[in-house]
């Protein structure tokens, strides 16, 4: 940085990039409180939530879906299993492939989640419009497909998978 440029805070984007990061930490914090009752944490309800919206997914596009590795997954399934909130199954056409759902428990204890989840949303976003919601959205949707354009890959296939992944 030489004396001529400004301070990257002085920038808009970069003030308001830092803004919006601050809120998913911060969301991130409160969510983690607000699950402690059910003894689940934001990554725990992450597989949980795509179990309950995708039964029988596999491993590995659980993974892929969550943007994490599999050995992340590795050190968190056992976890939810052991609580008997999921089961893991081989796939009858390739036995390398697990398939992963929910049992009774998991699907009582992800709606409960959910609700504390919903909740949670409603009050952060009800400070702002439907038009403002939607617009944060939109947004959001063309700086994942920005960034997922430099990762080399189709960054309109990335954007329209991140926003269905919801």
């Amino acid at each position: 940085m030489n004396k001529n440029q400004a301070l990257p805070w002085e920038n808009p984007r970069f003030r308001n990039w830092i803004a919006v990061g601050r809120a998913c930490q911060v969301m991130g914090l409160t969510l983690t409180r607000a699950l402690q009752p059910l003894d689940l944490k934001p990554p725990h309800l992450d597989i949980l939530v795509n179990l309950f919206r995708t039964p029988g997914i596999s491993q590995q596009d659980l993974a892929d879906k969550l943007l994490v590795g599999r050995s992340n997954l590795s050190m968190l399934l056992p976890q939810l299993e052991k609580r008997g909130l999921i089961v893991r199954r081989g796939d009858a056409r390739d036995r390398r492939i697990l398939r992963l759902e929910l049992t009774p428990e998991g699907v009582s204890l992800t709606k409960e989640a959910i609700v504390i989840q919903s909740e949670l949303i409603d009050r952060t976003m009800k400070t702002a419009s439907a038009e403002e919601c939607d617009l944060v959205g939109n947004v959001m949707l063309r700086i994942i497909a920005e960034l997922t354009s430099s990762g080399g890959s189709e960054p309109r296939e990335d954007a329209e998978a991140l926003s269905k992944q919801g």
